[in-house]
């Protein structure tokens, strides 16, 4: 493939793009609870605008960092304003005739009430008549809360993309405590939607605003929009076009996104909406001003993502594997020289890899990776076909002095499986992966590196980002409580466990039956009872406050209802949950 050249230092676009329409920030940035606990510390990035890169980082994505860590509140044209450096995400607030729409209100309440604070110390304080989640990541719905209580919310109009809460529960709650284990490596409450948006030209008016909205599912998230106002010539791409590469498969988990598909939607974006564009923001980084600079960059980000799935498709069909693939995978000019398809945060590396995993699965074909020993077997074995582990750990010291860093690692990862308590693998270990995190462009990358090596020194991890989940059950169907429950059964030792249990949840007006059959929860879930045919081990009417007080803490501040057969069984069903450890080990057995 053509040899990829890097973009030019020289180029400040970004930087003035950044900047473009500051008014206010918070001073200090430093966001707290009610208990006084730092949610978000913007200031802890003040070492980027006063220190030259120092030699453990990657230039461009010291560059990029400079960037995403400017804070406050900006005006994108008349009417539209960001909050950006308040948390992972920007929050967007549309003024309307008597009031504001806000578009992704963060990841966190506290950050979220900040951020609407100081729109307001600028800006006046106008009622929020609306608000909209472009997609189904945490980071852009999780802070809804600081917006409106739940009561205020169900008096405006919520608007999502069709699909949005069953895609937030799936990543956020089922496989949530292993994705923020890794979330935690690599980098809520919520007010449930009331509109769906349910296909592309549906238009909505809020408060005298109209939204012409593209929805897109499959792309960044398996639910997502776009949405164009044509009152002020301004199109939001939600996080379908950012000022990075973005990922097709996340290092946190996450099912793998469709190439095509991505390509094909802002494709369709730019039909629908790009000669009548002004100005592009997104739900992260700063907005593409000027029409023919917001062709550009629709037209290369689309571009970026077919030329990813195209290529990797044809060498595939040649019969390449993915990490073949990758190897030695190289951007076009056009694409490799321009900073926002540079891979901070996906790279074309693990993306490509995503791809290929996509169409062929985990199995490379070759039959000795069919069924190979798990990392621990297969360390000891390595271990000793090398002449153990003194032998081992001599020989990565020697790939690492030679620059092969990767082998090296490779070696001592071996080494740390077959002997856990080996400190001297453990040690070189750690070295090896933070010398390897200071010359990646790709953030995540970086991060997985230097928390591998906290892992193998032994020192405390920051706290995974994702893993409240109580606060945003509230939000949840009975359906998705129940299969969220199910997901936590211990399957070994409810086998021998066979029984019934009937729930009324009076404010919901819903029966559900849960049955505990070989192993597995069951649950049926209507407006009527699911079976009459067969009395329950137990039943009883409770409210959906209680039944979630029931679940967490086994018992109810007020009693149940309607009580029928042995309460007991409550508690054998409780006994049955798992509640997972939220710092299991990645880089150690």
């Amino acid at each position: 493939m053509t040899a990829s050249r890097e973009p030019s230092f020289d180029d400040l676009v970004s930087f003035r793009d950044a900047d473009r329409g500051f008014i206010d920030k918070l001073d200090p940035c430093i966001i707290k609870d009610n208990r006084g606990n730092v949610v978000w510390d913007n200031e802890a990035y003040n070492f980027l605008s006063n220190t030259p890169c120092p030699q453990t980082a990657n230039p461009k994505l010291w560059r990029q960092a400079q960037l995403v860590s400017k804070q406050g509140l900006f005006k994108v044209v008349e009417g539209i304003y960001q909050i950006r450096g308040f948390d992972l995400s920007n929050m967007t607030v549309i003024e309307g005739k008597q009031g504001i729409v806000v578009v992704d209100p963060l990841t966190s309440a506290e950050c979220a009430k900040a951020a609407l604070e100081l729109y307001r110390k600028n800006r006046g304080n106008k009622p929020v008549l609306g608000m909209i989640y472009t997609h189904s990541h945490a980071d852009h719905f999780g802070g809804a809360e600081g917006i409106v209580s739940r009561s205020e919310a169900t008096k405006i109009p919520i608007l999502a993309p069709f699909g949005f809460l069953e895609h937030a529960v799936s990543e956020n709650i089922y496989a949530g405590n292993a994705m923020a284990r890794r979330a935690s490596y690599m980098n809520s409450d919520t007010d449930p939607p009331t509109v769906d948006v349910t296909h592309t030209g549906q238009v909505e008016v809020i408060d005298g605003i109209e939204f012409l909205f593209q929805v897109t599912p499959g792309t960044e998230a398996p639910s997502e929009m776009n949405f164009y106002l044509p009152q002020c010539r301004t199109l939001c791409v939600a996080e379908n076009a950012t000022q990075c590469l973005h990922n097709i498969g996340t290092l946190r988990g996450a099912a793998i996104r469709d190439a095509l598909a991505w390509s094909s939607y802002l494709d369709e974006t730019i039909v629908l909406f790009a000669e009548k564009s002004d100005i592009v923001f997104a739900s992260h980084h700063w907005p593409t001003w000027e029409k023919d600079a917001v062709i550009t960059y629709l037209t290369e980000q689309r571009d970026l993502y077919a030329f990813l799935h195209d290529q990797t498709l044809r060498l595939m069909n040649e019969g390449l594997t993915g990490i073949e693939i990758a190897e030695n995978f190289q951007l076009p000019p056009k694409l490799s020289t321009a900073w926002h398809t540079q891979g901070f945060y996906g790279s074309v590396s693990h993306n490509v890899k995503a791809i290929y995993q996509r169409y062929m699965t985990w199995f490379d074909g070759n039959p000795a990776h069919l069924w190979e020993h798990p990392p621990v077997e297969s360390a000891k074995r390595y271990v000793s076909c090398m002449g153990g582990i003194d032998e081992v750990i001599q020989k990565a010291k020697t790939f690492s002095e030679q620059g092969d860093l990767r082998f090296a690692a490779t070696l001592l990862n071996h080494a740390v499986f077959a002997e856990p308590g080996n400190k001297t693998a453990k040690s070189l270990l750690a070295s090896t992966y933070e010398s390897l995190g200071y010359g990646c462009e790709n953030g995540p990358w970086r991060n997985f590196y230097m928390s591998g090596a906290m892992e193998l020194k032994g020192e405390k991890m920051k706290d995974n980002v994702l893993t409240d989940q109580a606060a945003m059950a509230k939000s949840l169907s009975l359906h998705h409580l129940f299969s969220s429950l199910a997901v936590k059964l211990n399957g070994p030792l409810a086998q021998a466990q066979d029984f019934t249990i009937d729930l009324y949840v009076s404010d919901r007006d819903e029966y559900c039956r849960l049955i505990v059959s070989s192993g597995a929860l069951i649950h049926r879930t209507g407006k009527t009872r699911t079976s009459t045919s067969d009395v329950a081990d137990y039943s009883c009417e409770l409210t959906f406050p209680q039944l979630l007080q029931l679940l967490t803490t086994g018992r109810t501040q007020d009693s149940v209802k309607n009580e029928v057969g042995d309460s007991t069984f409550i508690s054998k069903l409780l006994s049955l949950i798992v509640t997972p450890n939220g710092a299991f080990n990645i880089v150690t057995p």
